[in-house]
């Protein structure tokens, strides 16, 4: 009787035993499992980000001096500047289908459909060897912001907004200035005013989309350059 209850107990205490290791194994595969889906997702985030490029969009009214300040950025902090207004000019003068269309619209001073401009700078940046780049001059309306929303989020890192705040009529004189030697047909008081108009009623509301998101750098434009771009390097650098 005696052998009998203790080859019971000892029947039990196996049990237990077995029971207990066979938790803890369970445990010890689940955590491990759990482990190794956050190890992939965090590889994948890596993987995805690391082959997403960086854009810093920069805005500002016309002759705010947003092409002047691209070009020292891409000088010292190894941007490519890509134009979305060099971009159409570009494509107005190829002759493709969409010269005329982007004509039309450049000289009435009105925004050229989202999905050409778009197009234009996916393929840009594809076609660049750098990985990140400053695009000058979009999105320049809720219509640029949602199509690009639609069209690239997943494909690109937005960093957020330079905005180079500079009153109309500096601007103005300055464009006037430039009409002298640039060619450019828009460089008239008439299409500066419609620019202008469109700027105010249009692009200040994306800029306040982004301010209220924390990702707007506002830079002064209204000094030299090189008085802008010293303030502009101190934002970029901290």
């Amino acid at each position: 009787m005696l052998v009998l209850e203790l080859f019971l107990n000892m029947l039990t205490l196996s049990a237990i035993v077995v029971n207990f290791m066979s938790r803890r194994q369970s445990s010890s595969l689940a955590t491990t499992a759990s482990r190794a889906i956050s190890t992939k997702i965090d590889e994948d985030m890596e993987s995805k980000n690391g082959n997403m490029p960086d854009v810093l969009f920069v805005l500002g009214g016309p002759g705010a001096g947003k092409g002047t300040q691209c070009f020292n950025l891409v000088k010292d902090f190894g941007y490519e500047h890509l134009s979305a207004g060099d971009l159409l000019r570009a494509e107005r003068n190829s002759g493709s289908k969409d010269g005329a269309l982007i004509s039309d619209y450049i000289k009435e001073g009105k925004i050229v459909p989202v999905e050409i401009t778009i197009s234009l700078l996916d393929r840009a940046m594809k076609d660049s060897p750098k990985d990140k780049f400053l695009i000058d001059g979009f999105p320049r309306n809720k219509n640029n912001l949602d199509g690009w929303d639609n069209m690239m989020t997943g494909n690109v890192n937005v960093l957020g907004v330079l905005f180079f705040d500079c009153p109309e009529e500096v601007c103005i004189q300055r464009i006037l200035k430039r009409s002298e030697t640039s060619g450019r047909t828009d460089d008239n008081v008439e299409s500066l005013r419609k620019r202008f108009r469109t700027y105010y009623s249009e692009t200040m509301p994306i800029i306040e989309v982004f301010e209220k998101k924390g990702l707007v750098m506002n830079v002064d434009a209204t000094p030299t350059s090189e008085e802008v771009y010293a303030t502009v390097k101190k934002l970029l650098e901290h």
